[in-house]
């Protein structure tokens, strides 16, 4: 029986962070053994919002050495750019003509990012759950991992899916189902304990990135929003910077967040963040030296993601024709 197939990535914005690995690489790591899997570097949805096209390149780069030096083994996995498959932009138009705009309109991202300013929000920036549903549905992909936000842009493409297997008359796409796996599906600002960890935001210390040498990722734990209250207890509601902390602390040591919180229920913030801090450098650093090593040799890197294209193109390519045909394009 094959093996289900999975597809996931990362947006090229920005350097990877704390977020990306709890809440979505780690993760990915032992799907490996029981899943066929696609990760791809997510440069055409990067361009969702304006990137510098030198800082997009290295950033590309930086992305795939992450995955590797997280734990994804090009010898198991594909890990490709996501513009080196002409088959996503081309999938997206397509499904474009059969999503409702009606459907668009209800996905609370794009008014979360767009803000006050929708009427000079991007297209793409619009549009872009249309482009996660061709990520998807062009490699039939059976499984999603997604975190708690991406949930609502899955049941997109579901729709979508159904959408177009009702036009032509059979169950062409799969109807993807999620995976929401780990302790720290969503990893929150180390600044504002309601928001999600990102890196947009304006403050470096809202995030630890995957490129921070030991010092700052200690700096940053200590320096992270915390409050007066006495102890240390799981509140996201009442103590939200807190409970991200431990959150944090749980995912990176592998244990709960009860057992985390029973660990320093009579402990001070002060020492709690001090242990953090630790254990964060102590899981951080290897994937640190790893991907400094991966970013200094960019031919290995740029043919590790060549023939991870090379694979990606041999499975998409059949699917779109496919799709071509259904749809009616004449084919010359």
């Amino acid at each position: 029986m094959a093996k289900p197939r999975i597809l996931s990535g990362v947006r090229t914005t920005g350097d990877p962070h704390l977020g990306n690995y709890l809440g979505a690489i780690r993760n990915w790591v032992p799907m490996q053994d029981t899943h066929e899997c696609f990760f791809m570097l997510a440069d055409l949805h990067a361009i969702a919002t304006p990137q510098a096209p030198a800082a997009l390149t290295s950033q590309t780069r930086e992305t795939a050495a992450a995955y590797i030096a997280c734990g994804i083994d090009p010898a198991k996995s594909v890990i490709f750019p996501q513009s080196a498959v002409s088959m996503h932009s081309e999938l997206a138009w397509i499904l474009s003509c059969h999503t409702p705009l009606g459907w668009l309109s209800r996905m609370t991202q794009f008014k979360d990012k767009a803000g006050k300013n929708k009427e000079g929000a991007l297209l793409g920036l619009y549009s872009y759950p249309v482009l996660m549903a061709a990520d998807i549905l062009g490699y039939h992909a059976t499984h999603v991992p997604v975190g708690e936000d991406q949930k609502q842009h899955l049941e997109l493409a579901r729709d979508i899916a159904g959408a177009f297997n009702r036009a032509y008359g059979e169950d062409f796409f799969p109807l993807p189902e999620p995976l929401i796996l780990g302790e720290a599906t969503r990893v929150m600002s180390l600044r504002d304990g309601k928001k999600k960890m990102s890196k947009s935001d304006p403050s470096d210390y809202s995030r630890i990135t995957l490129t921070d040498d030991a010092d700052t990722i200690a700096k940053k734990i200590r320096k992270a929003t915390s409050d007066s209250i006495e102890g240390v207890s799981y509140d996201s509601e009442q103590r939200p910077e807190v409970a991200n902390l431990i959150t944090i602390y749980a995912a990176l040591a592998d244990t709960s967040i009860d057992a985390v919180a029973a660990q320093y229920a009579s402990a001070q913030t002060s020492r709690f963040k001090s242990d953090l801090a630790d254990l964060a450098v102590e899981k951080l650093s290897p994937i640190t030296a790893q991907m400094r090593a991966l970013m200094d040799d960019s031919a290995y890197l740029d043919g590790i993601l060549r023939q991870g294209a090379e694979k990606a193109r041999a499975v998409a390519t059949p699917i779109h024709q496919e799709v071509m045909k259904r749809v009616g394009f004449l084919q010359v």
